[in-house]
């Protein structure tokens, strides 16, 4: 009896020990997407709920990133760009939160691995480092994001969503303006 009990013990043993070992933290933005492609069959509409979805992860890492040019940047005006970024995509972001609610799309609620690795990557500078590494990675997410949202605005299916995006243009193309002018100042 001692031995069935005690091998009952054992295999409990490792069935816990490799489940924990198997859990991985999954990454928000696939769960959203995951979740979204269950509601949505339509693969026109998917296409509008990955844009909401990319759309929600880099507003975030935009405001986490901004908050972090306040602490880190050396440069007064990487600073004021970094409260610009945490002012216009908290407000944007707030906006796709209700508009996703409204649409039962599901967004992410935590960064994405990809965005976790550039936030982690430039909270380890500071400074004239940080203000270089920060501004070039505006610069390139500013031109990669105006691209998603031209092609939202245009080729998107929801009415809502391709106007949400259209009335987001102008402040990015204002934020890549600035970034770029920020970066001749930095060299």
């Amino acid at each position: 009896m001692n031995k069935v009990t005690l091998s009952a013990l054992f295999l409990a043993s490792i069935l816990t020990f490799s489940s924990c070992n198997s859990s991985k933290k999954e990454d928000s933005k696939d769960m959203a997407e995951d979740a979204n492609e269950k509601k949505f069959d339509d693969t026109k509409i998917e296409d509008d709920t990955e844009f909401a979805v990319a759309a929600a992860d880099g507003g975030m890492l935009e405001v986490q990133l901004g908050e972090l040019a306040e602490k880190n940047a050396a440069s007064p005006g990487v600073k004021d760009f970094g409260k610009m970024m945490v002012k216009d995509h908290s407000k944007a972001n707030d906006e796709l939160k209700a508009l996703a609610a409204k649409k039962n799309i599901t967004l992410p609620t935590t960064l994405s691995e990809k965005c976790q690795k550039m936030y982690n990557d430039l909270a380890e500078k500071t400074g004239k480092d940080f203000d270089k590494a920060y501004v070039s990675a505006m610069v390139d997410d500013h031109k990669e994001d105006i691209k998603e949202f031209e092609d939202a605005s245009k080729d998107g299916i929801d009415a809502d969503i391709k106007t949400w995006a259209a009335e987001k243009l102008p402040t990015l193309n204002h934020h890549l303006e600035t970034v770029q002018g920020l970066k001749e100042t930095l060299k």
